[in-house]
């Protein structure tokens, strides 16, 4: 039936460009997942999404949303051949992709068909929700059915047997690796046993590593220690030659040399003892271990900088940075430090990436090969004509106004997991 009245056909021309916007994100998507797979975003940031944030403008929640249903789509072929022929929008398949598997695909996808994307909305936050209750329980049921239990052997031998929520088995086999490393370090230099009674096997060494845990605990009264200074920096100084200065990273086994601009990384917020040695490698002086950023300045730093400040970068975990360095002649103040996350700060170091400060104090990141990493690069301009023609207003589907109950929906869609035997 053709519209009678000319607001009707701009409705109906709305309806059709709304149709195929839904087909052109199905576009994007592709493209999207493929740029990801490529690592196409690899060039300074952190992920795809940070990098689709910073390149098109969205927000960064919107963005993560978008990599995300990117990802799921090609397992969801049914869904995605709906969004690529504008039957369904893209806030329905981002809702249910949420919960949509091989199996219950076909049910979801009779739902977007006929429900609103609210109301699709609603039922993906529902269904999770019984997907963390079952969640939940099962996590109470392992945590109550942890246990470790002792007996003697006939012959004397203690058994032990465990039975540890994951959380608790990871920090266990954990330290027992560690434990069982060690004692491996320290009996690697040992004389070669005589008989096959003194070989000492994975499992014995393990046995081995349980009893140092323990007696480790024991003899520190299970203080669980304190964190101290990320890194200790040495740097060893030849008093008759000051430019041949190299670095150490203090280790259990020793120091580590490290490059220059490592260590100039590590030393823009880390403890510094240098120490000045003679030709023949003796310790002539121990200079006084200082922190490189006093706290009040640090403190204001943080305040000014509440994030990492490399474009399109949203971490708050971040390394103070001077931009022109103290071994250079920079001074520790506020207008000379930046806060960089961990990632950038040793792109910036070890990576080639300059920063660069106008006379106005604005920053500016340059790659090794000179082009400028815009902090909001301008988006492309678009053309509703160039559109996809996929999809019009005749595909889409819509509500019919039937009443809408949730807990309805749940009971005949979601099919919960079998229990176990």
């Amino acid at each position: 039936m053709k519209p009678e009245r000319p607001v009707e056909y701009l409705g109906e021309a709305i309806a059709d460009l709304a149709s195929r916007l839904h087909a052109a994100t199905y576009e994007l998507l592709v493209m999207l997942r493929q740029f990801d797979e490529q690592k196409g975003w690899n060039t300074g940031f952190m992920t795809c999404a940070h990098w689709l944030s910073w390149r098109t403008g969205i927000d960064m929640g919107a963005a993560r949303e978008k990599v995300r249903v990117a990802r799921a789509l090609p397992g969801l072929p049914r869904l995605g051949g709906a969004l690529q022929r504008g039957e369904i929008s893209y806030a329905k398949v981002r809702a249910l992709s949420r919960v949509a598997t091989p199996d219950n695909e076909e049910r979801l996808l009779q739902l977007a068909y006929h429900a609103t994307a609210s109301q699709v909305e609603r039922v993906a936050r529902a269904w999770r929700r019984c997907d963390r209750l079952e969640e939940a329980q099962e996590v109470e049921r392992r945590t109550l059915s942890r246990s470790v239990t002792t007996s003697v052997d006939e012959d004397g031998m203690v058994l032990l047997r465990a039975r540890l929520t994951p959380e608790q088995g990871a920090v266990v086999q954990r330290a027992l690796e560690a434990a069982a490393e060690q004692l491996y370090k320290e009996s690697k230099d040992a004389a070669a046993p005589d008989s096959i009674v003194e070989e000492i096997s994975w499992a014995q060494r393990r046995a081995d590593a349980l009893a140092l845990l323990a007696e480790s605990a024991l003899q520190n009264d299970f203080e669980r220690g304190t964190g101290g200074d990320r890194y200790q920096v040495v740097v060893h100084v030849d008093a008759t030659n000051e430019a041949t200065a190299q670095s150490v990273v203090e280790l259990d086994e020793g120091g580590v040399r490290v490059s220059a601009e490592t260590s100039r990384r590590l030393s823009c917020d880390a403890s510094v003892v240098v120490m000045r040695e003679g030709p023949d490698g003796s310790v002539l002086d121990v200079g006084r271990k200082t922190r490189t950023i006093p706290t009040p300045i640090r403190r204001a730093l943080t305040a000014r900088d509440t994030r990492c400040r490399f474009p399109g970068c949203t971490a708050r975990r971040c390394d103070a940075h001077h931009i022109t360095h103290w071994a250079d002649g920079g001074s520790t103040s506020l207008d000379n430090l930046m806060r960089l996350c961990r990632r950038h700060h040793t792109l910036v170091h070890e990576g080639g990436i300059a920063v660069e400060r106008d006379l106005l104090g604005a920053l500016t990141f340059v790659r090794p090969d000179g082009r400028v990493i815009e902090t909001a690069p301008r988006p492309p301009v678009g053309d509703v004509r160039s559109l996809t023609s996929a999809g019009s207003a005749e595909a889409l589907r819509y509500w019919d106004g039937t009443r809408f109950n949730l807990g309805y929906v749940i009971d005949v869609l979601r099919v919960p997991p079998a229990a176990p035997s």
